[in-house]
């Protein structure tokens, strides 16, 4: 069993109210998107969900295997691409990858991060520093890290930022192949990526 589950959700700072009284279950297989105009809380709801930010009220539970889980516990199952998310720009790719590959505790490392290189289309450029790196390139980079570990939660905040088409592509295929052993949750203000997801969560 895998799904992801809030209720009564409410961020506050001071008088200023981001949202209140929000209620969601996303299982297995499901996508959600997170939409808002800017300054709504899409990245903040991201953020409580995760465990990074505490909520003024409300819980967020994990559901896997049997076992329910506060957010800081499901760290280990879940992963994220974020513009806020920060690699190395003095290793290479390949060195960024075995590094969180450690962090996380990925057995076979090796292979694991020769097959996602060769999945994001960069195998070419495993042992170029990252510095030297598109912003298109770095974010198939970021994809790469946050699926090492195969995590059954996947969090994804302006998915195809800076990415060209056949970034785009990569990313649907990484969301239909995700949906087959657990979820995803995305905030984005893009139109395209509204078809992401089975349902459309409107802040703001």
């Amino acid at each position: 069993m895998v799904s992801l589950e809030w209720r009564d959700l409410g961020k506050a700072y001071g008088r200023r109210v981001l949202f209140r009284d929000l209620g969601q279950r996303v299982d297995r297989g499901q996508v959600l998107v997170i939409t808002g105009p800017n300054g709504s809380g899409k990245s903040t709801l991201l953020r409580v969900l995760l465990g990074l930010t505490r909520p003024s009220r409300g819980h967020v539970t994990y559901h896997l295997r049997g076992a329910e889980l506060a957010p800081l516990l499901a760290h280990p199952y879940v992963g994220l691409v974020s513009p806020d998310l920060c690699l190395y720009d003095d290793l290479t790719a390949g060195e960024n990858l075995a590094f969180f590959a450690r962090v996380r505790g990925v057995p076979s490392a090796p292979e694991r991060v020769k097959d996602l290189l060769d999945r994001i289309g960069l195998s070419a450029r495993r042992d170029d520093r990252l510095g030297t790196y598109s912003s298109g390139m770095k974010q198939r980079v970021k994809y790469a890290c946050a699926l090492l570990h195969r995590p059954p939660f996947l969090f994804l905040d302006e998915p195809t930022a800076n990415l060209d088409e056949e970034g785009i592509r990569l990313v649907e295929e990484l969301l239909a192949e995700q949906r087959r052993d657990g979820l995803a949750i995305i905030a984005t203000n893009e139109q395209r990526e509204y078809t992401y997801g089975d349902t459309l969560l409107r802040l703001g």
